[in-house]
């Protein structure tokens, strides 16, 4: 009898774990953001809809996110260590002279925000690679 309580109560505790990690991603939004003198785009990402603008004087153009994508999103963004986010670092450099727009990735979670320093624009950290490449997949539909 007693093994069979530990057995639910580890079952109940582990559905309860991942539930909340459901929850935390309904409440974080994820920016990213691509910028140079003559090149401008912002895509945000937030429970199940995204937003994309392309020019700096233009309005976002809001959608929905398809489930697949989103359990795709949501996977991703497991991954990702937030704390560690401000320490990544930039594959490449081209955005030092005009070679690249800058990106950026934010996320915003609990009231907390965390951000990358620039990396180019289509060369991301590989830490987030797949995740960067997952929210420009919006700007291309």
């Amino acid at each position: 009898m007693r093994i069979l309580s530990l057995l639910l109560l580890t079952l109940f505790i582990a559905t309860g774990c991942c539930s909340q990690k459901k929850t935390d991603m309904t409440s974080a939004q994820i920016e990213y953001s691509a910028m140079s003198r003559g090149y401008f785009k912002k895509i945000v990402v937030q429970n199940k809809t995204v937003s994309v603008t392309n020019g700096r004087d233009q309005q976002p153009v809001e959608d929905k996110i398809e489930d697949a994508k989103w359990n795709k999103i949501t996977a991703e963004f497991a991954k990702v260590n937030l704390d560690k986010l401000s320490t990544l670092k930039a594959p490449t450099d081209k955005r030092t002279y005009d070679g690249a727009a800058i990106g950026n990735l934010k996320i915003t979670q609990n009231g907390k925000t965390y951000e990358t320093p620039g990396f180019d624009n289509g060369f991301p950290p590989k830490e987030i690679e797949k995740l960067v490449n997952l929210l420009v997949d919006f700007s291309k539909e």
